[in-house]
């Protein structure tokens, strides 16, 4: 058997994983050490697809479900003159591009895309490139776009930044955009202006730009620069984080410690928090994405401090929950140290069905692969703060690292299996796609959080084509199975904000989102 045909069966085949291994947080962190998790428990990790065969090289963003059931990414490279895929992955495997990504030696229309895609309500899915455009000032075609993606018609822009003089309109997005209850997307950018310290701003689906916010316009920085993505909380108001910048002075340099910070859809901008408010940084600084959980709690990680922080900042970063009044918990704390059992450099977080928080960390733990501080893991974090290693990337003990390394975020589909990409490893070390399976059970899923009376809803799940029921807070509604993985529904007369639950033939599907918001 050739390497090559060696490395191709090891890549398509299943990882058992049992007893999972669970560990609590050091006793220094100030959370109880850990529940044992049960010997019964199995955990198995799929290879479905290697990159880099005109399909993309070097995903690096969590993958979304779209209405047909597929899962669908960004790359942020291809074989040139490309500038990045947009692409299409069944659940079993087998990737497909989608058309309209291009450069010339005049521009790309988009170029690095560092975000991934967003489903909105009409179907389609949205995202950003760092770069590409036409913006005309700087240096052309560099300032980035806001785009929209669909299956059969390709990639449309919808907006190339650095369009207005000094780039005041913003420069390089490279966080993903939320889409906000009145149908509008939201999103930040890392530079443009005069301070270059990033943006917020709204786009319409007409593609019409404004700035709700300029970071850094406050007296050092105690607003924040360089924000990340932007969620919307059930209260209405935007919250996101600024990896540098606030009032926190205990990290490298005072005031660059970062912050989370509160925004009306207007864009008037509140300080939640100070990262580094607490002695020798333990609460954390640098910090990444947020998300908020069914209880209503906004829950995030830094990418430093916490517990294990020292002088020499070598704390491996923290997970925290954090209320929207702004008290701060910190739930776990990561090392940053060779060979560190538990890893650094962990990607966004989210909530599955069964309540507890699941992540990837990029670095850490690992076998053999050319990375000395091993090659990153899968995690389950519960609400008291028990930190469980799912599994670990490149265990075989291959350089190649045939299951991938540097795993780049994950996402649960309704089918109840997480989904994921690895910015490297595989036959072709360009990355890879996976499955992992825990044995959550399948559930449906609204595209949008929130909609008025007779409004039309997208749910998605798996086995919907002879639904017989939909309901939402427990009032039937109208519907129409669109296919086995799509389901349109009118929010009907009496609703109230509450579950989304559909009803098949034996079994009755809960979503996976505690509250759908009926509005006005």
């Amino acid at each position: 058997m050739t390497l090559m045909a060696l490395m191709a069966l090891l890549s398509a085949s299943l990882f058992i994983i049992t007893p999972v291994r669970a560990q609590g947080p050091a006793a220094d962190n100030g959370v109880a050490a850990s529940d044992p998790v049960s010997s019964a428990s199995t955990v198995t990790f799929t290879t479905l697809a290697d990159f880099g065969i005109g399909d993309g090289e070097y995903p690096n963003a969590p993958l979304a479900q779209g209405t047909d059931g597929n899962l669908y990414g960004t790359t942020q490279f291809g074989h040139a003159p490309s500038n990045g895929f947009a692409f299409k992955m069944a659940t079993t495997g087998g990737l497909a591009t989608l058309p309209g990504y291009s450069c010339t030696e005049t521009g790309c229309t988009g170029d690095k895309s560092y975000a991934g895609l967003v489903l909105a309500g009409d179907g389609n899915f949205y995202g950003t490139t760092s770069e590409g455009g036409n913006g005309a000032y700087r240096k052309p075609g560099t300032g980035g776009t806001v785009f929209q993606a669909n299956a059969q018609s390709g990639i449309t822009t919808l907006y190339s930044f650095c369009s207005e003089l000094e780039c005041e309109d913003g420069l390089n997005p490279s966080a993903p955009i939320t889409v906000g209850s009145d149908g509008n997307f939201y999103g930040t950018t890392q530079g443009g202006t005069l301070h270059d310290s990033g943006t917020a701003y709204v786009v319409t689906l007409a593609g019409q730009h404004t700035v709700l916010h300029y970071f850094c316009s406050l007296a050092n920085c105690a607003d924040g620069a360089g924000p990340s993505s932007l969620i919307q909380a059930t209260d209405g108001n935007l919250y996101g984080v600024a990896g540098s910048g606030g009032t926190g002075v205990d990290c490298f340099t005072p005031g660059t410690c970062g912050l989370v910070f509160r925004m009306t859809p207007q864009g008037v901008t509140t300080t939640v928090y100070n990262f580094c408010s607490e002695l020798n940084c333990a609460d954390g600084f640098a910090p990444r994405d947020i998300m908020q959980a069914a209880d209503g709690n906004l829950y995030g990680i830094t990418g430093a401090g916490g517990a294990y922080n020292t002088s020499n900042y070598d704390g491996g970063g923290t997970i925290f929950k954090l209320t929207l009044q702004g008290a701060l918990t910190t739930l776990y704390s990561f090392c940053n140290v060779y060979g560190c059992q538990y890893g650094v450099n962990a990607g966004s977080l989210l909530q599955a069905t069964d309540g507890n928080l699941y992540g990837v960390v990029g670095v850490g733990e690992g076998a053999t692969c050319y990375f000395a501080y091993g090659c990153g893991t899968i995690f389950k974090l519960t609400s008291s703060g028990v930190f469980t290693t799912l599994y670990t990337f490149c265990e075989q003990g291959s350089e190649t690292c045939p299951d991938g390394m540097f795993p780049e975020g994950i996402v649960q589909a309704t089918d109840g299996n997480f989904y994921g990409t690895t910015f490297r490893g595989g036959i072709r070390d360009y990355g890879t796609a996976f499955k992992l399976s825990v044995g959550l059970k399948p559930f449906v899923e609204t595209v949008t959080n929130s909609g008025s009376v007779g409004s039309s809803v997208i749910i998605l799940g798996n086995n919907l084509t002879d639904a017989t029921s939909v309901t939402f807070n427990g009032i039937p509604a109208t519907f129409t199975v669109v296919s086995s993985t799509e389901i349109t529904a009118a929010v009907p007369v009496g609703a109230t904000t509450g579950p989304v639950v559909v009803t098949i033939p034996g079994d009755t599907l809960k979503c996976n989102r505690k509250f759908f918001q009926v509005t006005p």
